[in-house]
C-alpha cells in the first residue's frame, strides 16, 4: 500500500459517537457534505457546536484512546504515537480531531494532523502536515546537546550576540521537509528587535549541525510606535475583602498584572496584580500604572467576545480558562507578545519613538490572543510563508476584533496599530500592505524567504479583498484602496464571513506547514462547508487569492467561467517551437498549473533547486512508495520537431546499475523516457525527450516516480519545457 495515501482502511475504535469505518482517502480540496448552494447566512460559529470545557475534554479524551488504532491505519510506524490535542465538533455533529505526533517519544516538528469524521463515525478525510510514516535511521545523535547549542548560536539570525548553553537544546525529529531527520531544536538568546534577552528557535541537524530551520520564539506586533487610550469603557473587574483587582471573572479568570518593569527575560519577576478600595482605574494617560492595565484587560475582553459569539471558542484554547497579561514590562520596550510556553502575554510601555505611548490597543491584544487560538489549532511554524500565516492570522482576527468592539474612539478598520502614535500613522496595512514599502501585497517565490511580518501582507491583502471586494473605500473614517495584482475587480462576502471561512480553515484543515497554496485550499474547503461548493462565497474566495498571485479563480458558479476576463490575453496554445508550451515550467509559481499526488513542489532548503527557489522533489523515502506530478491540456507545438527539455538531478542509496527506483516520463499514458537510480548524478543534468510523435496534440504530461522497499532514491526536477 502507497503509505502516502494514508487511510486507505477504517479506523476500527470507536470514538465518542460509534463505530468508526473508512469512506475514502481524501484531501481539503475533495467533497464533503457541504451547505446548500443556496446559503448565504453565515453560519454561527464558523459551522461548529458549542462546547462546555468538560465536554471538550472528554471529547480529547476519547480521541486519546482511539490513537493508536487511528495511527495504524494512517499507516504510522510502530515508533510512532499521536497525541489527541483539540476536538472540534460541526453543527451536524462531524467532527475534526487534532493530533500531534512523537517518534520514540521525540516530538516531531511537523507531524501534526487532522482526522475528519462524519457524526457516525466514518472518516471522511485527513490534513497531515507531514504525509505517511515518520522513518530515521535512529535516535542516537552524533553531536552532542552542547555541540548543537554551539551550531545553532553561530546559524541564529534573528539575535545578534547569541547566547545558548547545553540545557537549551533538546532532541527532536524535524519532519518538515520531505525527508525526516534526527535534529535538535535549541533556544538562543541574545540581542533581537524584542530588546536584549530576544529568544530564537534554532532547528539543527543532529548529524551535521546544518541549520534546518530558525525563527522568533516571541511572536510580536513591532513597529517604531504603539499605545492606546480606549477611553471611558466598562471592564471586568472581582472584589476582594478589601477593595478590587483586575480579575476578569466573566472571562476566563484573566488577570492583569503590573510588571513593574520586569525583563523580558523574566516578565514575572517583580510582578503584581492591580489592587485598589475603590473600581474606579486609571486617568487615561500614562501618568496612572492603572491606564494601560485598562486598555489591556478592555481589548482581552472583547477578543475573547469576539471569538465566543461569533465561533463559540471559549478562551485561547477553547477550556474557558483566561491567559494572565502583564503590561509595563522592561523599559523602552516597543513590542507586545504572546508566549505559549507561560500562556501568558506581556505588553511594553513604548519608548522616545511613539512618546512612551503603551502598546495596548484593541488590535493589538486581539492579535496577541490570536496568536494563543493558532497555537492551539493549526500551530503554524513561525518561519516561511507558515510563519506569514500566522501573522496573517493574528491581523486579520485583531482587526475583527476591532470591528466587533465598537468602540467610538478606536473605530474598526484594516489599519493594524494606527492608534499607536507611530511616524507612519500604522503598522501595516491589509487593503495595501506594500504602501509601507516592505510588506508583500502579492505572492512570489521569494514570499517564504521574507520576515513573516512582511509576507503576512500576502494573506492581509487577500482578506482584505475576500471581505470588502476591490475600489476605494472609507472605511472607519479611513482611505482604503481595494488594489489587486491581476488588475481585476470582484465584490467582497463580507468581513464576517471571510472570518469564518478563515477561523474555519485555521482550525479544521491547516496544519504547522501550510503555506499560502495550502491556505488556498484549506480556505476554498472551509467555504464549500460553509456556504456550499457552488456557492458565490466560494467562487469570490478564489477571485481573492487569484488576486494576490496565489492560484487561479474558479469558474463563475453563475455562468460557468470566470470573470472578468484576464486583462493580457492567454497566449495560444499553438505555440511556435522556440516557445514554451507549459505553464510554470520552472516552478517559481509555486503549484501554479501543476496537479501533485503529494507535496511534490517545493522550495525547501534540503535540497536546491536549479534555477530560482523552487523546484520539483519526487521520491526519497526509502520505503514503497509512487508520486505524480503531471499538467494537462499541454499544446505541443505542430511545426518543427518538438521536444520536451528539463533538468533532472538523482541521488540515491543504492549502488550497481540496476533500476530499483525509477522517474518514467509520460505523455498521455505513453512512457517516453525511464530514469532510474543508476542515473545519479553530482548535479543537475539536462535531458531532451522527442514529442515528434505528439506534434500539434494537446496532451498530458506526467511525471511518474515509484521507490521499492530499501534504500531511497531522491528526483529532482527543474526548468521544464516544450518547445
Amino acid at each position: 500500500m502507497n503509505r502516502k495515501n494514508a487511510l486507505a482502511a477504517g479506523v476500527a475504535a470507536a470514538l465518542a459517537l460509534g463505530s468508526v469505518t473508512m469512506l475514502a482517502t481524501q484531501s481539503t480540496a475533495a467533497p464533503r457534505p457541504t451547505a446548500a448552494d443556496s446559503t448565504s447566512v453565515a453560519q454561527p460559529g464558523a459551522g461548529f457546536k458549542a462546547m462546555t470545557a468538560d465536554a471538550r475534554d472528554e471529547a480529547i479524551r476519547t480521541a486519546g484512546r482511539n490513537a493508536p488504532a487511528t495511527a495504524r491505519e494512517l499507516g504510522l510506524g510502530p515508533d510512532e504515537r499521536l497525541v489527541a490535542k483539540d476536538v472540534l465538533i460541526d453543527a451536524d455533529g462531524a467532527r475534526h480531531v487534532r493530533y500531534d505526533r512523537t517518534y520514540r517519544g521525540l516530538p516531531v516538528i511537523g507531524g501534526d494532523l487532522v482526522i475528519h469524521l462524519a457524526e457516525d463515525g466514518t472518516i471522511t478525510g485527513s490534513d497531515l502536515a507531514h504525509q505517511g510514516a515518520v522513518r530515521i535511521a535512529g535516535t542516537t545523535p552524533k553531536l552532542t546537546a552542547a555541540d548543537a547549542s554551539a551550531k545553532a548560536v553561530k546559524h541564529a539570525k534573528h539575535v545578534k550576540k547569541a547566547k545558548a548553553g547545553s540545557k537549551d537544546s533538546a532532541l527532536v525529529v524535524y519532519a518538515v521537509g520531505k525527508i525526516p531527520v534526527l535534529a535538535y531544536r535549541s533556544t538562543v538568546t541574545g540581542e533581537g528587535e524584542t530588546g536584549p534577552t530576544s529568544r530564537e528557535a534554532v532547528i539543527v541537524d543532529a548529524t551535521s549541525g546544518a541549520a534546518l530551520d530558525q525563527y522568533e520564539l516571541h511572536q510580536s506586533v513591532t513597529g517604531t510606535g504603539n499605545g492606546v487610550t480606549v477611553g471611558q469603557v466598562s471592564i471586568e473587574t472581582t472584589q476582594t475583602g478589601s477593595g478590587y483587582t483586575l480579575t476578569d471573572a466573566a472571562h476566563g479568570g484573566t488577570i492583569v498584572y503590573d510588571s513593574y518593569n520586569s525583563p523580558q527575560s523574566n516578565p514575572r519577576q517583580n510582578a503584581r496584580a492591580f489592587s485598589k478600595t475603590t473600581n474606579s482605574w486609571g486617568n487615561g494617560t500614562s501618568s496612572s500604572r492603572e491606564s494601560a492595565a485598562v486598555d489591556a484587560s478592555y481589548g482581552l475582553a472583547k477578543t475573547w467576545d469576539y471569538y465566543k459569539n461569533s465561533f463559540n471558542r471559549s478562551g485561547i484554547r477553547n477550556n474557558g480558562r483566561g491567559a494572565p497579561a502583564y503590561v509595563h514590562v522592561d523599559t523602552g520596550l516597543l513590542n507586545a507578545f504572546y508566549d505559549d510556553n507561560c500562556f501568558c502575554m506581556y505588553f511594553g510601555d513604548g519608548s522616545s519613538q511613539n512618546g512612551n505611548t503603551p502598546v495596548t490597543a484593541v488590535d493589538v491584544a486581539g492579535h496577541e490572543m490570536s496568536h494563543g487560538v493558532t497555537a492551539a489549532t493549526a500551530n503554524l511554524t513561525y518561519s516561511g510563508e507558515s510563519g506569514g500565516l500566522n501573522e496573517a492570522t493574528s491581523d486579520i482576527f485583531g482587526t475583527m476584533v476591532e470591528f466587533s468592539a465598537g468602540n467610538t474612539g478606536d473605530p474598526g478598520d484594516y489599519y493594524i496599530g494606527e492608534k499607536l502614535n507611530m511616524s507612519g500613522g500604522y503598522m501595516r496595512r491589509m487593503d495595501n500592505p506594500a504602501a509601507d514599502g516592505r510588506s508583500l501585497s502579492c505572492w512570489n517565490s521569494g514570499a517564504g524567504s521574507v520576515d513573516v511580518h512582511l509576507s503576512s501582507g500576502i494573506g492581509n491583502h487577500f482578506f482584505y479583498l475576500a471581505a470588502e471586494g476591490t475600489g476605494a473605500k472609507t472605511i472607519g473614517g479611513r482611505s482604503h484602496t481595494g488594489t489587486t495584482c491581476n488588475n481585476d475587480t470582484f465584490a467582497g462576502i463580507g468581513k464576517d464571513k471571510a472570518a469564518a471561512v478563515w477561523y474555519r480553515a485555521l482550525t479544521t484543515y491547516m496544519t504547522s506547514t501550510t503555506n499560502y497554496a495550502g491556505a488556498r485550499t484549506a480556505t476554498l474547503q472551509a467555504a464549500a462547508d460553509l456556504y456550499g461548493a457552488n456557492s458565490q462565497e466560494r467562487y469570490l474566495v478564489s477571485k481573492a487569492w487569484a488576486a494576490v498571485s496565489v492560484g487561479t479563480a474558479l469558474p463563475d458558479p453563475g455562468t460557468g467561467t470566470p470573470t472578468p476576463s484576464p486583462s493580457t490575453p492567454t497566449p495560444s496554445p499553438t505555440t511556435p517551437p522556440s516557445g514554451n508550451a507549459l505553464t510554470n515550467g520552472s516552478f517559481e509559481q509555486g503549484t501554479s498549473g501543476w496537479t501533485q499526488s503529494d507535496s511534490i513542489i517545493t522550495n525547501s532548503s534540503l535540497q536546491a533547486a536549479r534555477d530560482g527557489s523552487w523546484y520539483a522533489w519526487m521520491m526519497g523515502y526509502g520505503a514503497d512508495a509512487v508520486e505524480s506530478l503531471s499538467q494537462s491540456n499541454v499544446a505541443v507545438p505542430s511545426t518543427g520537431a518538438p521536444k520536451l527539455t528539463f533538468w533532472l538531478k538523482v541521488s540515491t542509496q543504492e549502488s550497481g546499475s540496476t533500476a530499483y527506483d525509477t522517474l518514467k516520463v509520460n505523455v498521455n499514458g505513453t512512457t517516453l523516457a525511464t530514469y532510474s537510480n543508476a542515473d545519479a548524478s553530482s548535479g543537475y543534468v539536462q535531458k531532451t525527450v522527442d514529442l515528434s510523435a505528439h506534434k500539434g496534440q494537446t496532451v498530458k504530461l506526467e511525471f511518474a516516480g515509484t521507490e521499492d522497499t530499501y534504500l531511497s532514491t531522491i528526483f529532482l526536477l527543474d526548468g521544464i519545457t516544450i518547445g
